[in-house]
């Protein structure tokens, strides 16, 4: 079988491009909001793993939303994302988080087995090359560390349903246009994708479906999931 990772994403329009980077901004503030529930799931699940004095990488932190439910006093705090404009404001407001810009999926500048968390919440869903940046996690996590991922049930019926009563049409009220190509470049990896490259590298050892708990991908929106590194990866 041909390898498929790291995918081709969608050629976008640059107009297209304005109104994918504006639309981030726009749901990563509309979601605490209007949608409670799930983000408090969102944000509530890797709180789990916190132990005091742990050292913490978050990947994809975006807004910086995660960082209000966390103790930051009591641990040494890394924030991750891609995008300058979206962490500078996190510097200002969380003096004790180190923010770092880059992309996860490419060599990072951060020791080998350095942390002791790793938290990607609705990070893993948008990655061209999700076996690179697992590879990343890997390799800066400690042996003992753990990774907390968070995606959502994407492709399943309840979620298709919340996205239809959700984001699209806040999409295409907006921006007067079908909500179908912004998903199509943004949520690339389905759940089975992402549980096979994790199991190559890591081992589950706790998982939550949300909401019916019920491990049913088409019946839930989001997943939980609590890993340990494999001594070796299966790849």
């Amino acid at each position: 079988m041909p390898n498929r990772w790291p995918k081709a994403l969608p050629t976008l329009t640059p107009e297209q491009e304005r109104i994918r980077e504006d639309f981030h901004k726009q749901w990563l503030q509309t979601l605490p909001r209007r949608f409670g529930l799930i983000e408090q799931f969102n944000q509530r699940y890797p709180l789990r793993t916190f132990t005091p004095g742990a050292r913490t990488l978050e990947i994809g932190v975006g807004l910086g939303a995660h960082l209000q439910f966390e103790d930051l006093a009591q641990q040494e705090y890394v924030a991750l994302d891609l995008r300058a404009e979206l962490v500078q404001p996190i510097r200002a407001a969380h003096p004790a988080v180190r923010v770092l810009v880059g992309d996860c999926q490419t060599p990072l500048d951060l020791p080998t087995g350095y942390f002791d968390r790793v938290l990607a919440i609705h990070v893993l869903e948008h990655l061209p090359d999700l076996p690179q940046a697992l590879e990343q996690v890997r390799r800066i996590l400690k042996p003992e560390g753990v990774l907390t991922v968070v995606i959502p049930c994407e492709g399943g019926l309840a979620y298709t349903l919340a996205r239809n009563l959700s984001a699209r049409p806040l999409f295409e009220r907006l921006y007067h246009q079908k909500y179908d190509w912004f998903v199509a470049a943004e949520h690339i990896n389905l759940p089975d994708e992402i549980f096979a490259e994790l199991r190559a590298r890591f081992r589950i050892t706790h998982q939550m479906f949300f909401p019916l708990f019920a491990p049913v991908v088409t019946l839930n929106l989001a997943i939980g999931l609590t890993l340990t590194p494999l001594p070796t990866a299966r790849v």
